[in-house]
């Protein structure tokens, strides 16, 4: 079985040396890039499993490189964790905004890093049910892993991909962040309860072209559910 790359695009070599070590001791195979130029070349030219990508980047920013690998369909769909030493609350968002699956804010510990990568690949390979699931005209095919409304495309990230999909698997029912984190993130994971928050908005945001905003609820004092029913009512 082959090993999972991960690409480290970070500025500091220390840093690149203690992470490469440490994922070839968990037998993962390493590529480094000190630039985010060199980061995109090696990303396009080598189809990395994963990108441990540095916020602080020398010229190009992480958060630049991300917004690009992010909106090119060639490279839209690999996963990236941010490496951050920004630990306010908006840094955090703002990286999740343009894209990242998760970040870790430095200083951090090679084993937490670790779980980290492990969660976010597990959930890049997670094999959905094979049989497409439709809602009035909102249509998920997890076999092609296409999203389509009323027969046009609906464009969305990796993740919205997984909460749609599980929305649409468990229509009807109020979740909480806690839940949503469990069943997509996986039970194991530490990830904050407002990174919900933030990919249930860019949900509604590619849904929201079509109509199928509504569907995607919010429930005071519980979470969200997906309800048909109750969009219609309101």
């Amino acid at each position: 079985m082959s090993r999972n790359r991960i690409l480290i695009v970070d500025d500091e070599p220390a840093i690149r040396e203690m992470v490469a070590v440490a994922l070839e001791l968990a037998d993962f195979d390493v590529l480094e890039a000190e630039n985010a130029q060199r980061g995109h070349e090696i990303i396009v030219d080598e189809r990395p499993d994963l990108v441990l990508l540095d916020w602080m980047l020398p010229s190009v920013t992480g958060i630049e490189l991300a917004r690009r690998l992010k909106r090119d369909e060639t490279t839209n769909e690999v996963p990236i964790i941010m490496l951050t030493a920004k630990s306010e609350e908006d840094n955090k968002i703002q990286g999740l905004d343009v894209g990242a699956d998760d970040y870790i804010t430095k200083p951090f510990s090679t084993r937490e890093l670790i779980s980290r990568i492990k969660a976010v690949l597990r959930r890049a390979s997670s094999v959905a049910a094979e049989k497409a699931i439709e809602v009035e005209g909102l249509c998920l095919d997890p076999v092609s892993h296409r999203i389509s409304a009323n027969d046009s495309p609906v464009d969305m990230g990796p993740t919205e991909y997984r909460l749609l999909e599980f929305f649409m698997s468990h229509q009807e029912r109020a979740y909480s962040r806690t839940q949503l984190l469990d069943q997509v993130w996986g039970a194991n994971v530490y990830v904050e309860d407002r990174t919900i928050d933030v990919h249930i908005r860019r949900l509604r945001k590619a849904l929201a072209p079509f109509g199928y905003d509504r569907f995607i609820q919010t429930v005071r004092g519980t979470g969200y559910r997906f309800s048909v029913k109750s969009a219609k009512a309101g």
